[in-house]
């Protein structure tokens, strides 16, 4: 048939391009091409991706981390090579993130996110670091000229961890320990925050929108003197609270307060009215009314 047509036309219908024209079959070069949105299976990943976060006082410390497993590999010194930078995971950059400025093994670290990379080391001191860029994949085209931090830490025999993770231990107020574990290595930073600070510039900031409320200037000053701090702006506080309402609770807290002072005649002057003014059916108070005997106690002893 096609040696009966014009070969120009010959040509184009070799080609397929007047199939249609003719009504022969033809298969659509498209159909031949994988669909754009064709689905993905959903299978697990060899280096899960995991995520923790502590709250160590106000600030919130979290890392973000893809975790890798042992499967029977010799990890320290061969998987992962002695005196290189190491991602301190698997896959993208290891990613630790302070709400607020912190202290990292007694280094100031501004609030931020920064990459997480360590060089292991055999024998010797590890070394830590936080690096400003983050997206990077791993340690691919780290430089040590974006670095904020690198600081000393030794890396301790530990149990077995056949997946690589992080946790935090010994959780205080105001510090607390990030450790790594993998294989049978631990290796951990000590993050501090100045916890104080910040709950002091919080109360200021509630404080001046409700100057008139007594129980919040009542437990202001209860937390300055319970941490031992800035004592002229607890009495400060204290007053205003007794002076806005008269009661067993803010008594109490300006004899304690006195008392650290050392001011034990007039701390006792408080602590009477407070156990006089305490309502003797509300739980709280008698609760508290035995330990508020035993100190009144102990503070007359040291005024006479």
């Amino acid at each position: 048939m096609l040696s009966l047509l014009p070969r120009s036309f010959s040509r184009l219908l070799a080609s397929g391009a007047c199939c249609l024209l003719l009504g022969l079959a033809s298969v659509p070069a498209m159909a031949q091409q994988p669909a754009a949105d064709t689905p993905q299976l959903p299978l697990p990943q060899a280096s899960p991706h995991a995520y923790v976060l502590q709250t160590i006082g106000l600030t919130d410390v979290s890392v973000d981390y893809h975790a890798p497993g042992v499967r029977g590999r010799q990890i320290w010194g061969q998987l992962v090579p002695w005196g290189q930078v190491w991602r301190a995971g698997a896959n993208e950059n290891t990613l630790i993130t302070f709400s607020a400025p912190v202290k990292v093994n007694g280094e100031p670290v501004p609030a931020g996110k920064y990459s997480f990379y360590i060089i292991p080391q055999d024998n010797q001191d590890w070394q830590l670091i936080l690096n400003r860029v983050t997206t990077h994949w791993g340690s691919e085209k780290y430089d040590a000229k974006d670095d904020l931090l690198r600081v000393p830490a030794s890396a301790e025999t530990s149990p077995a961890y056949e997946t690589l993770v992080y946790w935090f231990s010994e959780v205080k107020p105001t510090t607390a320990r990030l450790n790594l574990s993998w294989e049978k290595r631990t290796v951990s930073m000590t993050i501090e925050t100045d916890v104080h600070e910040q709950v002091v510039k919080g109360i200021q900031q509630t404080l001046a929108s409700a100057p008139s409320n007594w129980q919040l200037l009542a437990q202001a000053a209860d937390y300055l003197v319970q941490n031992n701090l800035q004592g002229e702006l607890a009495l400060r506080y204290i007053n205003e609270s007794i002076r806005l309402k008269d009661v067993y609770t803010n008594n109490w807290i300006k004899a304690r307060l006195l008392a650290s002072k050392q001011d034990y005649t007039t701390a006792i002057v408080y602590a009477r009215k407070a156990i006089k003014l305490g309502d003797k059916s509300d739980d709280t108070f008698k609760s508290q009314l035995p330990s508020m005997r035993v100190a009144l106690t102990d503070w007359q002893a040291k005024a006479y």
